[in-house]
């Protein structure tokens, strides 16, 4: 028998996951700028409400910090960058980007999926429970050194797709 916890546990979960979809929907699917990043960061508080819910405060501060962080310099490139209503409808996606796309997010998903079958997860219980400074900073540089440069090299594609994407509106004019 579940308990009263173990229910209101599940309803967390489950309202984590919920928001993070539909973060993520909101994301793909809107067509303005603005929501389209509201969408972002909705997905990201989901994703981060996940990682506290599993019991990994540095990963959910880090999420926090990093993405919306992020979150906050997309919304000024976006702002500087982003298409006017009327820029909207005068293009329309075509269908060689949808070609490109549907392949991309296949091999992502396998090659995800093939790093989630090859990992060794710890139980709970060897989990560290020490987070001092020192301690952190160790194991970020130490065990979580590739998770850290993946997060780097994130936010610099981010970068310099949103200057390549300012220098093309430029030439445009």
């Amino acid at each position: 028998m579940m308990t009263a916890v173990q229910y209101l546990l599940e309803a967390v979960f489950w309202i984590f996951m919920i928001v993070t979809v539909m973060g993520g929907l909101l994301a793909v699917k809107a067509r303005i700028l603005m929501h389209m990043v509201l969408g972002l960061a909705l997905a990201f508080l989901g994703v981060a409400g996940m990682y506290a819910y599993l019991g990994s405060m540095f990963l959910a501060v880090m999420q926090i910090l990093i993405y919306l962080g992020a979150i906050c310099i997309v919304l000024v490139f976006g702002i500087m960058v982003g298409y006017t209503p009327r820029q909207m409808v005068e293009e329309k996606i075509r269908g060689e980007n949808l070609l490109l796309a549907v392949p991309a997010c296949v091999a992502g998903f396998v090659l995800l999926r093939i790093a989630i079958a090859r990992s060794r997860w710890l139980p709970a219980s060897e989990r560290s429970t020490d987070f001092t400074l020192k301690s952190v900073g160790l194991r970020l540089l130490n065990e979580y050194s590739l998770a850290f440069e993946l997060v780097s090299v994130l936010l610099l594609v981010a970068m310099v797709g949103a200057v390549l994407v300012a220098m093309d509106r430029k030439e445009d004019r």
